[in-house]
């Protein structure tokens, strides 16, 4: 069981990736999906499912109330 070769899908573009020391950038298949995947959740494109009914940031402020 240790030879058998596992493959993922790529989230971004679906390729087969080999799950192993051979492909760097898993689960993505190149450092290019990776970069694509990093830029949608840094748009907010991608988000975390949540219940909550508000934003965590209404809770917190910058500014020091000290």
């Amino acid at each position: 069981m240790e030879n058998e070769i596992i493959t993922v899908a790529c989230p971004t573009c679906g390729s087969a990736v080999i799950w192993g020391e051979q492909s760097p950038y898993r689960p993505f298949c190149s450092k290019r999906c990776q970069l694509i995947d990093l830029g949608e959740w840094a748009n907010e494109e991608k988000r975390i499912a949540s219940d909550a009914t508000h934003s965590d940031s209404e809770e917190w402020s910058e500014v020091d109330d000290r």
